[in-house]
């Protein structure tokens, strides 16, 4: 009896884990940095222009 089927399996299992785990998290990242990347424009878009000093 051998066990090169279930040793063959429980790679393949890892593997498929693994490569979800890293799928999941590059799309966590990239929705996080998209997320940033909108909220500094819309701050940068709130901000005002600086007045101009008043001539005497």
């Amino acid at each position: 009896m051998t066990y090169g089927h279930y040793v063959i399996a429980a790679y393949a299992v890892f593997a498929f884990v693994l490569g979800v785990d890293f799928i999941a998290t590059r799309l966590q990242i990239t929705r996080q940095l998209r997320s940033a990347r909108l909220r500094m424009a819309r701050e940068s878009g709130r901000t005002r222009p600086p007045r101009l000093p008043e001539s005497p």
